[in-house]
């Protein structure tokens, strides 16, 4: 039986019965994952099939079509980044975890950036002590989406600092509810929070929870960022879907006859579709596991043409674009774009930012596409306790 042929089945499977019109939102996403559907390139058993990525899509068209829930829509740190990791380096108790995430019983965060490890995360500086079968954490995140809705968080710490930055550092998952988490707010320029600051004093996690080996933080954490790039920038919508449609709606309500303006439009509808044509592409060379730089290619032209993209939205609005509806303090429960176009063009900035900034993710294509040198790295085989800091 050919891959096609078996998630077409299951899908037919899930559909009949299990009717999206009569079925609870978590009880379908519970039997999606059971029927090996929730990720089908990951393990059976574990919410796949083992079969290519690239047939989640037959999966997301269909049950969509059905009128069913998508999957992940709710839960995007923990579908798109949080789940590969878990379920590269993940032991079955870790793995048992996928279920509640998927169906959004449990939403998740993930604990990387610091104030002073942002774009350099490897320097990080919260303390991971091991105190016999637990470890007790000390420090703090920041710009940590979703923290305050969430269950658990995919954290990494400093186990070593005796060892040069990368190789002292290693990945836990903790209970975002334990004793001596704090999450904070960050108010953006939206007025909104869904980013947070999150303090850990004297928190203990089990040496359980431990994601992969000691000081393996770096290679649990590459294969998080490299998903989380292909889950913000790879997605394949619809043709025309998305922010462009904004646009192109925008414009034929309120600028039609300006030729310049519809030349404008015409443009950034082609590299809309050239990126969405290239996601397509990208999709079907991903392989399992840590993605390779196709995640890195698409998201740093997402951000790049969303940013364009809402810019020209409010040239239209002209002095519209000026105003704001409130910048009432609101703790959202998803991150996701909205029907506002105002508040979408404030939203839209964080993407050269969120996921690893523009500037990143040129150094990376610059060196492991193009083969250019890398940045002189002064620090690279200097233990972590022996570097400046300011």
């Amino acid at each position: 039986m050919s891959d096609e042929t078996l998630v077409s089945e299951a899908v037919d499977r899930l559909l009949a019965e299990h009717d999206p019109a009569s079925t609870d939102e978590q009880a379908f996403l519970e039997a999606q994952y059971d029927a090996g559907l929730a990720w089908v390139h990951f393990p059976e058993g574990w919410g796949g099939l083992g079969v290519t990525p690239k047939l989640q899509k037959t999966v997301i068209e269909r049950v969509a079509r059905a009128g069913g829930p998508i999957g992940g829509a709710r839960n995007p740190i923990g579908y798109g980044m949080c789940a590969p990791a878990v379920v590269t380096h993940g032991s079955d108790e870790q793995r048992g975890l996928l279920r509640s995430l998927f169906s959004n019983e449990h939403i998740w965060c993930q604990l990387f950036s610091e104030p002073g490890a942002g774009s350099d995360v490897a320097s990080l500086a919260m303390r991971a002590d091991r105190d016999g079968d637990e470890w007790i954490v000390n420090g703090q995140k920041v710009w940590t989406t979703l923290a305050h809705v969430s269950r658990y968080g995919l954290l990494i710490a400093r186990t070593n600092p005796d060892v040069p930055k990368h190789r002292g550092i290693t990945a836990f998952i903790v209970d975002m509810e334990a004793e001596g988490v704090e999450v904070r707010p960050l108010r953006q320029m939206t007025g909104e929070a869904e980013f947070n600051e999150v303090y850990f004093t004297d928190v203990r996690v089990p040496d359980s929870m431990r994601l992969d080996a000691e000081g393996q933080g770096w290679a649990v954490s590459i294969t998080t960022l490299m998903n989380e790039r292909v889950s913000i920038g790879g997605g394949t919508p619809p043709r025309g879907s998305g922010p462009i449609a904004h646009l192109v709606d925008l414009w034929k309500k309120q600028a039609s006859d300006d030729p310049v303006m519809r030349d404008r439009v015409a443009r950034l509808w082609i590299q809309a579709e050239v990126n969405r044509l290239n996601n397509l592409r990208a999709a079907a060379n991903r392989r399992a596991g840590t993605p390779g730089p196709e995640g890195s290619v698409a998201k740093l032209a997402m951000a790049e043409l969303n940013k364009v993209i809402y810019e020209t939205a409010m040239d239209i609005l002209g002095a519209e674009g000026m105003l704001y509806g409130s910048y009432e303090l609101v703790r959202p429960r998803h991150a996701l774009f909205t029907d506002d176009l105002s508040k979408n063009f404030l939203r839209a900035r964080a993407n050269s930012i969120e996921g690893g900034t523009s500037e990143v993710l040129r150094n990376i294509l610059g060196e492991r596409v193009l083969g250019l040198p890398g940045d002189v790295r002064v620090d690279k085989e200097l233990p972590w306790k022996d570097v400046p800091r300011s």
